[in-house]
């Protein structure tokens, strides 16, 4: 596993399309129990190396119901964005992941995980990722389903601040959905 981070630290595969150069971010281990799949790394996280180290990040730990030490111990957790380097600014907020970093490394580093007990799918770009056909139609339905894809998925929007107002919409979420997560994240990480 170690051999396999380092190559990916150095991968410049994407250099040409990144506004501010390669940092790949991703944490793993043989041992991670739990895999967070999001979307790439903000400027925040691009700036520290730090993965989820932001706004967004303390919301997910507070959805997750998990605490830093946990969160950052990739012997638990690991973290593996579809695009591991912050993609820049677009018009409306930051721009997608880039579409390389999932076909070339994903797979390669899920095989290297002896024994994975939940995958967080983490915003539509995890998600139609891996769940391909068998997601729904919007964020929201997929989301709303979340029981379908369980034991092996737990689907979540994406926990940026910006999502507030999807939150107070969906009363469901908070209510239905945080508390399965945070009771199979405490099954999972004694």
């Amino acid at each position: 596993m170690e051999k396999l981070l380092e190559k990916i630290k150095d991968c410049t595969v994407c250099s040409a399309k990144l506004q501010f150069g390669p940092r790949p971010i991703v944490r793993a281990s043989k041992t991670s129990k739990i895999v967070i799949i999001g979307q790439a790394p903000g400027s925040v996280v691009h700036k520290t190396g730090i993965p989820w180290d932001d706004k967004s990040g303390e919301n997910l730990r507070k959805w997750m119901g998990i605490s830093n030490h946990d969160f950052y111990n990739p012997q638990k957790v690991a973290i593996i964005p579809m695009g591991f380097c912050y993609p820049g600014k677009g018009k409306t907020g930051d721009l997608p992941p880039t579409k390389e970093c999932a076909p070339l490394w994903h797979k390669h580093i899920l095989d290297e995980i002896d024994s994975v007990s939940l995958v967080l799918l983490i915003g539509s770009y995890a998600q139609s990722y891996y769940l391909d056909k068998k997601a729904e139609r919007t964020l929201t339905q997929t989301v709303k389903n979340y029981r379908n894809y369980l034991p092996n998925y737990m689907v979540l929007p994406h926990p940026s601040p910006r999502n507030n107002i999807w939150q107070s919409k969906n009363k469901w979420f908070a209510e239905e959905v945080l508390p399965v997560l945070k009771k199979r994240v405490k099954s999972i990480i004694k």
